[in-house]
């Protein structure tokens, strides 16, 4: 096929006036990604969006609603990820205005609209083929797309019989009761249980008819092909997509070797800070009698924290979170030091743990146990104004012991402290400290702390929404 090619310096767009006096379609090429990105991300996100609560699989265009409307705060926007496969999905068209940034197959993508309005059909239905227009889309590309509501349209693959899906697209309803809606679809969106399907009207009969006979392949039909970095139609041009075409196939198959999963993480209200000293009621300052700073390492770290974070109402309860999660929830950098730490001394007979060491006698045996599962070598609780436990260790080189409590302040905020002491037993044991003292003060401590806090705040908050899912049950 013949192109009349233009080279330009910016994104290459087109712009379909509709025939029906609407907004028109607009196309944006963005961006060109990797070699068969695109079939491998499509299955990548396919795979995620299975997961997602609100996923909905209909009319070959599998899509979830990641972001509602809140119309009392007066925002009809909704927010939709959806995606079209390898056999494309059918002709059909929407009452509302929508936007949606999308990534290509490594086959490419077809995009066919049609502008014609409904009366315009109804007096003629092959005015729906004489607006019918084709925007190609080069393998393995971001790109945008925008059109008013009543626009007709289908995404089909680059290639049919190629096996790569089309498209995946992240949609924005930019007004959620946009359009002529039917008053059982209104108040399903008023509602806010609106999905892409109950939005979506398909061809009518009597355009199906004239698809069906294949009409609009024996036209032909206005294309606009758009590229980046090959020129359209050129040799070079055909030598990558045949190469996206099979190094796409490969990275999706890699792809689904391991299945994608997604990480979250809540970090407010968790600013670690230090504390000057040891306070003198707690039951580290107990350990190793007088401080000798020649022989003797001690830190304090600690975050405070609003106690309606927690389901445990108690300072004991909270304090049990905390230990788990040190257990549960540990930074994955520091694993990997102590990893090296264990090889390193494993031939001089020191002791080895995979848990950090400030509190790596959770893992052992001790002659208590808190909260009739954790470890401890003391434990304290007064009334519901502090519950501390000590930790700790001998080996070698030096001995250790480790503080973790929790204290009801003044302002009814908790304080959540880790503390740990050390006193050395010779010359290596002080090296090992000089070595390990900065990053232990100011990154292991702090980063172990906030891991375990946050997951006693998620696993405690997981709680309290169950406990109120059941009451409201």
């Amino acid at each position: 096929m013949p192109f009349a090619t233009r080279t330009l310096q910016t994104f290459p767009s087109v712009r379909i006036p509709s025939r029906s006096g609407g907004l028109p379609v607009e196309v944006v090429l963005i961006a060109q990604l990797g070699i068969g990105a695109g079939t491998h991300l499509v299955g990548r996100t396919a795979a995620l969006q299975r997961g997602h609560t609100a996923f909905v699989d209909a009319l070959d265009e599998p899509s979830a609603r990641i972001g509602g409307a809140d119309f009392a705060q007066g925002d009809a926007t909704s927010l939709y990820t959806f995606i079209v496969g390898a056999s494309g999905h059918p002709f059909h068209r929407h009452a509302g205005h929508r936007v949606f940034t999308a990534v290509s197959g490594s086959s490419g993508a077809r995009l066919r609209f049609s502008t014609a309005s409904q009366a315009q059909i109804d007096d003629d239905p092959r005015a729906f083929l004489d607006a019918l227009r084709h925007v190609e889309i080069p393998p393995d590309c971001l790109f945008t797309v925008r059109f008013g509501g009543g626009t007709w349209h289908q995404f089909l693959p680059g290639d049919a019989a190629s096996g790569h899906p089309a498209l995946f697209a992240l949609s924005c309803h930019t007004n959620e009761l946009g359009g002529e809606l039917a008053d059982e679809v209104r108040e399903r969106v008023m509602a806010n249980e609106a999905d892409i399907p109950s939005l979506t009207e398909l061809l009518p009969p009597s355009v199906l008819d004239l698809l069906e006979r294949g009409e609009d392949l024996r036209r032909e039909v206005p294309t606009m092909v758009l590229s980046l970095d090959e020129p359209v139609g050129s040799l070079q041009a055909r030598l990558c997509a045949r190469t996206r075409d099979a190094l796409g196939r490969l990275r999706a198959w890699f792809g689904g070797l391991r299945a994608p999963v997604g990480f979250f993480a809540d970090t407010r209200g968790a600013r670690v800070h230090a504390l000057p000293a040891v306070p003198a009621d707690s039951l580290l300052a107990r350990q190793f009698e007088a401080f000798d700073p020649r022989r003797e390492h001690e830190d304090i770290v600690a975050v405070d924290i609003d106690p309606a974070d927690f389901a445990e109402r108690t300072v004991s309860g909270v304090l049990a979170r905390v230990l788990e999660g040190f257990l549960e929830n540990r930074p994955v950098a520091v694993g990997r030091m102590m990893q090296m730490r264990n090889v390193l001394v494993k031939p001089l007979g020191l002791r080895t743990s995979p848990l950090g060491c400030p509190v790596s006698s959770l893992l052992g045996q001790c002659p208590q146990a808190f909260s009739g599962r954790f470890p401890v070598l003391d434990q304290r609780v007064d009334a519901d104004a502090h519950a501390e436990v000590l930790l700790g260790a001998d080996d070698k080189h030096l001995r250790f012991r480790s503080s973790v409590g929790v204290e009801r302040l003044a302002d009814g905020r908790l304080r959540i402290s880790l503390a740990t002491r050390v006193r050395t037993r010779n010359l290596f044991g002080r090296a090992y400290m000089v070595l390990i003292e900065r990053t232990h003060r100011h990154y292991i401590a702090p980063t172990m702390l906030r891991m375990a806090v946050l997951h006693a705040r998620v696993a405690s908050n997981a709680v309290l929404q169950s406990s109120l899912s059941g009451a409201q049950a």
